[in-house]
């Protein structure tokens, strides 16, 4: 009877490691709609597992769909939050003063006027390019 051969401590199967960028990879950007500073810190973290599990694949003789995909699914997602987290420092100041605004307002249609307020000011910011853009995203 032999007893089961254990992975040196520090390695991880290779399986795992694949399954492991695509799902951080995933996460991140989900985090990127909800936390746009979070999804950049994740996204980092899962584009390094990508590029880690690479190698394990690679060395143990695994396809390499999975950290390949997640390598992907990262860096579109690293792009968007970084993007997302530009804008929002960007428009720092509007947005603080939105939700001021927001904290004073008693009803729907003064919730509206600060709404409007906001979006004046950041047209005002903003390239006229990048609000078509905006507004194109908008339902």
């Amino acid at each position: 009877m032999s007893t089961p051969v254990k992975a040196p401590a520090g390695q991880q199967p290779a399986d795992s490691a694949g399954r492991r960028a695509i799902w951080l990879s995933i996460a991140a950007l989900a985090m990127t709609f909800m936390l746009p500073l979070a999804g950049l810190v994740m996204a980092l973290f899962a584009l390094m597992a990508g590029i880690r599990a690479l190698p394990l694949l690679k060395g143990a003789g695994r396809p390499t769909g999975m950290a390949v995909g997640g390598i992907t699914v990262s860096s579109i997602a690293l792009a968007l939050s970084a993007m997302a987290t530009g804008m929002q420092l960007y428009l720092m100041d509007e947005y603080s003063a939105y939700q001021e605004c927001m904290k004073g307002a008693g009803t729907v249609s003064s919730q509206g006027e600060c709404f409007t307020q906001f979006r004046d000011a950041a047209q005002r910011k903003l390239p006229p390019d990048v609000l078509e853009v905006l507004g194109a995203m908008q339902p």
